[in-house]
């Protein structure tokens, strides 16, 4: 039933128009689903996006901000953005524009929250 529900966010991810790559994640940095076209260090981007995303947190707690939901990696013409999911999950992403995908992944951010 687990593997259903990560299975059915991840496809959700994947077809929000940008997302080239993605990945559900624990907060203590284990992928429990994916989906990357690319080759990579995939236990290592889990632990990096759940450390980024913790930081943001940290330093927001620091200046006094609300929170911090999101944290935007940008690179010459890709990005990474790594997202808040709720209490136990992060999303990581590799995207062509945050302008066009963040609202999109803000929505299934919240239904994974909600579900997990």
């Amino acid at each position: 039933m687990l593997k259903e529900k990560i299975s059915a966010f991840i496809e959700k991810l994947r077809s929000i128009d940008g997302v080239t790559g993605c990945a559900l994640v624990s907060r203590d940095g284990i992928i429990a689903g994916k989906y990357f076209d690319r080759e990579m260090n995939e236990p290592w981007f889990g632990a990096l996006a759940a450390t980024i995303l913790a930081s943001a947190e940290s330093v927001g707690n620091v200046i006094k901000m609300k929170s911090a939901d999101s944290v935007i990696i940008r690179s010459a013409g890709t990005y990474v953005i790594v997202m808040a999911a709720g209490e136990n999950f992060l999303i990581a992403a590799i995207i062509k524009d945050p302008t066009k995908t963040h609202d999109q992944m803000l929505a299934v951010a919240k239904m994974i929250a909600e579900a997990l």
